[in-house]
């Protein structure tokens, strides 16, 4: 039997359409196996597909899968599914906060929707306090991306840090650093094996904009495509630039995206101290870009 299923595209961590990053979104997901849900994100191959079910604990259980496997968190599909599901009507808007629970792979947790005039203008995700992990040589690192050692910072290490899911954070010294970037993959591999992550998240900071603190992006070095606005990464990294003072906060402006034309922006804010921080909260904006239907037989 033939099902189909209703898909929403949505560009998170942006109010520009085609601009972000985009998640695709299945609002009723029920009946959808692993393997389904893994064939669907192939399918639409981007860097997550998230899918919406009822749950016993929260207003909503999602699932996040890249078009690989599955992932037990992520940050611009939380705000991708969160902004859709204010959008559609599936929860009431109460101005000025909506409060939103949702169940991932890793617990329970909130998201605050900024609503305006019956709109939600921004949605605020709160993620489990940073661990701090290993941490690696800049001689180690630096040739993994056809950098020189002065091209990273001499006062903090490379550090791998998780806030529910683990990158290995790298401080560079400046943008131009950043944007010359040259992924050497096997060597690059070899560096996150090591590490235990999936991906590597290098910043600087500035940004293209005054006001930004920081700029980034994300290399997997097992992956094809680079990814134009990290949620889950960025709360890693301002939890590692907030932790070895390098601004002080308590709320920091990311910029990502820009250097492959899809400009990104986020809001961190952190509780607690730089020494002791108790919990990340990261927000922005989004705008739905198109949907439709995924036909699935019934296996």
């Amino acid at each position: 039997m033939l099902r189909r299923y209703r898909t929403v595209t949505v560009d998170a961590f942006t109010t520009e359409r085609f601009q972000g990053n985009p998640c695709a979104i299945l609002p009723q997901a029920d009946g959808l196996s692993p393997d389904q849900m893994q064939a669907i994100a192939r399918e639409t191959n981007l860097s997550e597909t998230a899918f919406v079910f009822p749950s016993l604990v929260a207003d909503f259980r999602v699932r996040y899968f890249t078009p690989r496997y599955e992932i037990p968190f992520a940050g611009h599909p939380t705000i991708a599914t969160s902004f859709m599901l204010a959008e559609s009507g599936a929860i009431a808007l109460v101005e000025p906060f909506t409060r939103l629970e949702l169940e991932f792979n890793i617990g329970v947790l909130p998201v605050e929707i900024e609503v305006r005039n019956g709109w939600p203008v921004r949605m605020v995700m709160t993620q489990k306090a940073p661990t701090f992990g290993l941490q690696f040589s800049r001689e180690e690192v630096a040739p993994c991306f056809g950098l020189a050692t002065e091209d990273l910072r001499d006062d903090c290490l490379p550090q791998v840090v998780s806030t529910g899911v683990p990158f290995l954070i790298v401080p560079l010294r400046d943008l131009a650093a950043l944007q010359r970037l040259e992924t050497d993959r096997p060597r690059a591999v070899r560096l996150i094996e090591r590490a235990g992550v999936d991906d590597i998240f290098l910043f600087t900071l500035g940004g293209f904009s005054p006001e930004a603190d920081t700029h980034a992006r994300l290399v997997n070095p097992r992956g094809a495509s680079e990814d134009p606005f990290t949620g889950s990464a960025s709360g890693c990294m301002g939890a590692y630039v907030i932790h070895y003072g390098l601004k002080l906060g308590p709320t920091l402006q990311l910029e990502q995206g820009h250097i492959i034309g899809r400009p990104g922006y986020g809001v961190f804010e952190f509780s607690g101290t730089p020494r002791n921080i108790s919990a990340i909260r990261l927000g922005g904006a989004a705008v739905k870009v198109m949907e439709g239907y995924v036909y699935v037989t019934d296996q």
